[in-house]
Order: C-alpha cells, then structure tokens, then sequence
C-alpha cells in the first residue's frame, strides 16, 4: 500500500494530514519505481564508499559501521524492497572486504556472530519502518475517505438547503398569486402576511447554506430588513435607524427571531406610523452577561421602538387577538425568551433571550 506523490491524488492527500505526516509523504520516494532503486544503488554506494574511506581510520571490529545508516534511510525513504536489498548488499559487502580474512567469503566464529548479528539488526529496522509506513498508509486512506465524506455531506446539507428555500419560495409565490385573485380584503391581506413570512424563512434559508458556520449575523440583516419591510408597506416618510452590534445566532435561533423583528417592525410600521404620518423606528441589539454567571452566558436584548402613539392602556402580549402578537408570543417562547412592552415616547417592545457564549459577539464597551 503507498502514497503517489507524483500523482494528484497524492497532492491532494497532503492537506489531511498534519505536518509531520505531511512532511513524511513528501519526502517519500516509496511509490518512484525507478527512482527507489536508483536511490537504493546509489545509497550503497555511498555507505561502501564512506567505509573503504574510513578503513585506515576505523580500530577492528567496525564492518557495518556505513551500512547500518543506508539501511535505515533507503527503507523510510525509498521502502521496504530497496531497503532489503541495501542490507543485502551491505552485508555481503561487509562480509567480503572488512572481515577478516579479507577478499573471501570465509567464516570463524566472531565473524559469523558479527554476521548474525548484522542480520538481526537489519531485519528490525526493516521490520519497524515497514510497519511505521503501514501505519502511515492507512492513516493517509482513511483521512482521504474522511475528507470525501464530509465533502460528500456538505453537498447534500447545501442542496436540502437549496431545495427548501425553493420550495418555501414555491408557497410563498402560490400564496401571493392566490391573494391577487381574493375578492375579500381581509383574506388578501392574510394571505400576503403569510406569504411575505414563508418568503422570510426561505430567505434565511438561503443565507445559512454553509454547513460550516450554522450561524446569522443579526448586524447586517436587521439593518437591510427594515428598508426591505418599508418598500413593502409603500411607506417614504419612516426613519429607520439600527444598533445593532456584531452578533452570531446559531441556525436554531435565527429563524424564529428574524420572524419576531419582523413582526415588530410591521407592527410599529402599521400602529406607529399610521395614516403616512412621518416617524421613527429604532431597533437595537446588545448583550449583557447574565447576573451571577460571569462567563457562563450571555443574554441578548432586542429592543424595537417607535415615536407613535404607544401601546394601548392595559396591553398584554399573551391576551392580544392580534395575529402578528400571537405569533412573536409563541416565538418568544420557542427561543425560551421574554418579552415586554412599554411606552416611552412611543411603542417599545423588549425581547430578552439567552445566547450561547460560542455565537455571543464581544461585550459592548
């Protein structure tokens, strides 16, 4: 089993693996048929070459001092085969020119035990490496299967997501072309709520495609959603004005909340700023880090407010017939949330919910 380098699957395998294992493919001449044993003679040539030169030098008793070294080497870099066949050469080289007695292949009983030994030596090395590059191969094969399963995954996750938001988009198509063809006003106008909210979550859909990130910037879409719902509604004389710091919400969330900002700019669009009066709709977002939990959490404040009317004396989320209500109550509660509302200069409607520390943006200074 080996790793082709040369070969783009060879390169493409090199961006699974760490740096070390990277490092230990690249150099690796293993799957080379001509180069591993070009490297192999050469590398005999070499050890036999440094060991005549160091015969002078070197007391007695040091045939295999070269070749242990261009065993090893040739092995990890060139495999098993050519690795053999060095420690092959190498001792018979050994055997014939520097043990003694000299040019002969002749054996006494040191030399034998030398030999023996040499043999022993050679073998495990061999033996180790070829087990060290087993390992490294099925590391590298299955860290190839791993990066084509998930490649596999993110393309299924990305077409279901296609195929949703098309399909939403489909309902949401169907439900406008029915309400232009209603004759009562009150079941057109359901009608478009319906469909402007179905396009809502097909529209979210579409911008949580990357399985890899799972998560909304609230900043940017809550400052594009208000112009986007005032077009709708025909209104030119709102202000629309954000505060809106960087925040992640996870894929669970971002839904349901969307769908409440949504609700709560249509409502103060509606009852704030009725009859084409001008006015003004902030909308606000900011964490504060939940009391008695220093690190552990974070809870997000939406805050939506006009400078209308107010709500009515006595108004209450949970006992309003109002449909747009009704739904930003039962959404409330999905995120496990509260909501509030006061007046103060006109309608404000509070929302706090709790937000996980790994999508909650930096505290605000």
């Amino acid at each position: 089993m080996g790793v082709d380098i040369g070969a783009p699957r060879g390169r493409a395998n090199l961006a699974g693996l760490n740096g070390v294992q990277a490092f230990l493919v690249a150099i690796s001449w293993r799957e080379r048929p001509v180069l591993r044993w070009v490297f192999a003679i050469m590398a005999i040539g070499l050890a036999f070459w440094v060991r005549y030169g160091l015969d002078e030098q070197l007391p007695a008793g040091f045939p295999y001092l070269s070749f242990f070294p261009a065993v090893i080497i040739t092995t990890f870099l060139a495999g098993t085969a050519p690795g053999a066949l060095v420690g092959i050469l190498g001792g018979l080289s050994a055997w014939y020119f520097f043990i003694p007695p000299f040019d002969s292949f002749l054996l006494t009983g040191g030399s034998l035990l030398a030999l023996v030994f040499y043999v022993f030596i050679v073998t495990v090395d061999i033996v180790l490496i070829h087990w060290m590059h087993v390992a490294l191969d099925r590391l590298t094969v299955e860290k190839e299967a791993t990066a084509r399963y998930a490649n596999e995954r993110d393309l299924l996750f990305r077409e279901l997501q296609h195929r949703v938001s098309n399909n939403l988009a489909v309902v949401s198509a169907l439900l406008n072309t029915q309400a232009r063809v209603s004759s009562s006003a009150e079941v057109t106008a359901a009608l478009q709520q319906a469909s402007a909210r179905i396009g809502l979550v097909s529209k979210i859909q579409r911008q949580l495609h990357d399985p890899s990130r799972q998560s909304l910037d609230m900043a940017p879409y809550l400052a594009q959603l208000g112009p986007d719902l005032l077009a709708a509604s025909g209104v030119t004389k709102v202000t629309y004005l954000t505060d809106v710091a960087p925040t992640e919400v996870d894929a669970e969330t971002a839904v349901p909340l969307a769908l409440i900002v949504t609700e709560l700019i249509s409502n103060a669009i509606e009852h704030g700023c009725a009859d084409g009066r001008p006015g003004t709709i902030r909308v606000s977002l900011r964490r504060e880090e939940m009391a008695g939990n220093a690190g552990e959490g974070w809870t997000q404040r939406l805050q939506v407010a006009d400078d209308g009317p107010g709500w009515p004396d006595g108004f209450s989320i949970a006992a309003s017939r109002n449909l747009g209500m009704r739904i930003v109550a039962s959404l409330t509660q999905q995120i496990g949330g509260r909501f509030e509302t006061s007046n103060d200069g006109g309608a404000v409607a509070t929302l706090a919910f709790e937000a996980r520390p790994a999508f909650a943006a930096s505290p605000t200074d």
